[in-house]
């Protein structure tokens, strides 16, 4: 498991973070680039089918702000039927534009600064990192985009996060799940009960 630099070299490093799912049917893995607040990452979760849905493979890409708010996601799905490609971007007035093969729409999906994919451990590190849930004690709810997969269906939903143990650990209640998460010491996740470890 690899671990950031710490001191001055903390400001600015990257890595490559995987994921395996507890029954060894879904992966990610995530290439992010850290400095300060900002994160860019790519990644790709890789599925089998099960019986809820067919086997699929999801790229992404990903650059935050400043404050590390989601800025723009990239969401290329591969699924047996077909491949389908998502973008979505926030304005400076914190506006939402979705361009996929239906055409551009704008929306402000509650005020989100966060987008959230389900079956993805990576994505919940952008409230966390942001709030700085894993330095401390705290509880908030955010609004989040949430994107379903492999439908890359997305709706305006809201997570809650309590942070304890000094925040090594948080308490998440999310559309699909209430459970506790564990994190290093930069906010991404080691653990995540039922849905993934970081190997």
């Amino acid at each position: 498991m690899s671990t950031a630099p710490t001191g001055a070299a903390a400001q600015a490093w990257s890595d490559v973070l995987t994921w395996r799912a507890p029954d060894a049917s879904r992966m990610e893995s995530t290439r992010i680039q850290v400095s300060g607040a900002r994160i860019k990452a790519a990644g790709r979760i890789v599925a089998a089918a099960t019986a809820s849905r067919p086997a699929f493979s999801a790229y992404y890409d990903l650059q935050t702000d400043d404050v590390g708010a989601a800025k723009r996601v990239g969401l290329r799905v591969s699924a047996p039927e077909r491949e389908r490609q998502l973008s979505i971007a926030r304005d400076e007035e914190n506006m939402w534009l979705v361009s996929s093969s239906q055409g551009e729409t704008r929306a402000a999906f509650d005020g989100a600064l966060d987008v959230d994919m389900v079956l993805s451990p990576f994505f919940n590190a952008l409230p966390i990192r942001r709030i700085g849930l894993h330095r401390g004690s705290e509880t908030v709810t955010v609004p989040v985009i949430y994107v379903s997969l492999p439908q890359m269906e997305l709706t305006a939903e809201t997570i809650s996060y309590r942070s304890v143990d000094g925040g090594s650990a948080i308490e998440v209640r999310s559309p699909v799940a209430q459970t506790t998460v564990t994190v290093d010491d930069t906010g991404f996740l080691l653990t995540y009960p039922g849905l993934a470890e970081r190997i």
